[in-house]
């Protein structure tokens, strides 16, 4: 074989360095989640060996397999409640993750995350409608439809309110997403002081914060679906994205089409974080932490960077979670109060990086 015939054959591929560098961090990423997800289904009030976890798990998934050294108090309180919680962690975590590097590249905006742009206020309200005034208040939406089209109203409103001339204004967009984030929150605050009932009011502000405690079975199939659909659609857009990362003038010579693509992925986002929303409230700054973190372990490629981002998001909101049930036990912390404590440095970092 000619020089030249090797140089074009080999110039489409990736050099097998780096896709060996990807499967690896693939898989420590992956034994990552799983050894999260083991951590987080043993510990708690009551003391539940790894072991005696993962025979639990067997047990339930092949019957007979292992022998029983647990009692049903333990298995009920893994199969139950732990799992559930656990594995509705791995979801929220990736969904908003992934979130925030498709909304980063959209926008192109290292800032962006769902939280600061008021998408998750957006979809808070949504929720709090319904929990509290009930799904006839909005025509008979149920949680995730209300949760979903606050998302979208949100998304359509920064993005309007963020242009100038035409074109997207990073400074403007922030500004944007902040305000209507307040005014958001300022509306469910009035929607919660209306709700007769004090005590439920309290139960819906700290869901608001972040929370899992609710999580059972019935509830993870929609988050599921949901993410891995959008996950999959995003992997086969992975080349109009990195165009247009790259800016619109790009994208634009490239073919791709830019308003249309906008469009499509504001309301996949919408959808994510409306469906994510409705399941465990608003937790700040994943979005906003994660995608940089995956950037800077898989390069600009968004055929690397989304599943990258999807794993760590998992595993990082996982490694949340058991702090916020451990850290002040036995009270539980909400979500958002962790992950402010990582993510206000590093959004300070940014800005003074940008700056």
């Amino acid at each position: 074989m000619s020089l030249e015939t090797s140089q074009v054959t080999r110039a489409p591929g990736v050099r097998p360095s780096a896709r060996g560098r990807f499967t690896i961090l693939v898989i420590v990423l992956v034994v990552a989640v799983v050894a999260a997800t083991w951590l987080a289904v043993s510990i708690g009030a009551v003391h539940v060996g790894l072991a005696q976890c993962g025979g639990i798990v067997a047990d339930h998934l092949v019957p007979g397999l292992v022998t029983r050294t647990w009692t049903p108090v333990q298995e009920q309180i893994v199969w139950d409640y732990r799992l559930p919680r656990a594995v509705l962690a791995l979801l929220v975590g990736a969904g908003l993750a992934v979130v925030g590097a498709v909304l980063q590249a959209l926008v192109r905006n290292p800032l962006a995350d769902p939280f600061l742009l008021g998408v998750s206020s957006g979809a808070s309200l949504g929720a709090v409608i319904v929990f509290v005034l009930g799904t006839s208040a909005l025509g008979g939406l149920s949680l995730s439809a209300a949760a979903f089209a606050g998302a979208l109203v949100a998304l359509v409103l920064v993005y309007v309110l963020a242009q100038r001339s035409g074109r997207l204004t990073p400074a403007r967009l922030v500004l944007a997403g902040v305000a209507l984030a307040y005014l958001f929150q300022a509306v469910y605050s009035f929607v919660l002081q209306q709700a007769q009932s004090g005590r439920a009011a309290q139960q819906v502000l700290f869901w608001l914060l972040g929370s899992l405690g609710g999580a059972r079975w019935d509830m993870l199939p929609i988050p599921a679906i949901v993410l891995v659909a959008g996950v999959a659609y995003l992997l086969a857009q992975h080349r109009p994205l990195n165009a247009l990362a790259a800016g619109e003038d790009t994208a634009t010579s490239l073919g791709v089409p830019v308003a249309r693509f906008r469009l499509q992925l504001f309301v996949l986002t919408s959808l994510l974080v409306g469906v994510l929303v409705a399941t465990s409230g608003a937790i700040a700054f994943v979005g906003l932490i994660v995608p940089h973190a995956a950037r800077l372990l898989a390069g600009a490629d968004h055929r690397r960077v989304l599943p990258v981002t999807a794993l760590l998001g998992a595993a990082f909101l996982q490694l949340v979670d058991i702090a916020a049930r451990t850290v002040n036990a036995p009270q539980e912390l909400a979500l958002s109060i962790v992950t402010a404590v990582f993510g206000v440095p590093f959004f300070l970092w940014l800005l003074r990086r940008r700056a």
